[in-house]
């Protein structure tokens, strides 16, 4: 055994879990706020050295959801439920996919001019990942369940926020757009965006479950 796995043996570990939630959402923070600073960027050439970033950070992502399940698999002790700490790390992971593919896809359909839906889309996830970063540094100690609880609350609303852009622009689109595939490039750039923030309601709603099981 080498000196790393013996180190490791007598590190408590719930701070090797919540070290590297600390982490992935943190990532995901600097994702989000990538996506909100390419969205924004009008030109073309610069928008495209966001898109490489935030192809970065996912992989980054990637690699703290891989040393996530690798802990799971590996100890028998974990600071709350094995499902639940299965169900956080992925549905973490779901938000910075989600996130990509909308960036991928501003790229890959040649968008000349970003929405202005879209932008507000993203600056929602920016405030709801944001928000899901604060919360899980609130898991270390449920002594706070009121400031987590609002935190909570505030990413559902944010969420329903969001249902309410992506169904008004859909509307837009169809009732405005002349020129079909212009109307799905649209149409799925935003699908994606908004399923994000469906991706942030269920990082919500798992923190909200370990909360119940150990209050």
């Amino acid at each position: 055994m080498n000196l790393n796995k013996i180190f490791s043996f007598f590190v408590p570990k719930d701070k090797v879990f919540f070290n590297l939630f600390d982490r992935a959402s943190s990532n995901l923070v600097d994702t989000a706020t990538t996506l909100k600073n390419m969205l924004n960027e009008p030109n073309k050439e610069i928008r495209s050295t966001y898109i490489k970033k935030i192809s970065d950070l996912e992989h980054i992502g990637d690699e703290l959801t891989h040393e996530l399940f690798t802990e799971l698999s590996s100890n028998f002790i974990t600071p709350f439920d094995r499902e639940d700490i299965h169900y956080l790390a992925t549905s973490l992971d779901d938000i910075n996919d989600y996130i990509f593919a909308s960036a991928k896809r501003v790229d890959l359909y040649n968008i000349d001019k970003v929405s202005a839906p879209m932008i507000r889309l993203s600056e929602l996830i920016e405030e709801s990942v944001i928000l899901i970063h604060k919360s899980i540094i609130l898991l270390k100690n449920l002594d706070n369940y009121t400031l987590l609880r609002e935190n909570l609350v505030k990413i559902n609303s944010l969420e329903n926020h969001a249902d309410d852009i992506f169904n008004l622009a859909i509307a837009d689109l169809f009732n405005y757009e002349k020129d079909a595939i212009n109307l799905i490039k649209h149409q799925e750039i935003l699908q994606h965006l908004e399923t994000a923030t469906d991706k942030c309601e269920d990082v919500a709603n798992v923190i909200e479950t370990i909360m119940i099981k150990n209050s």
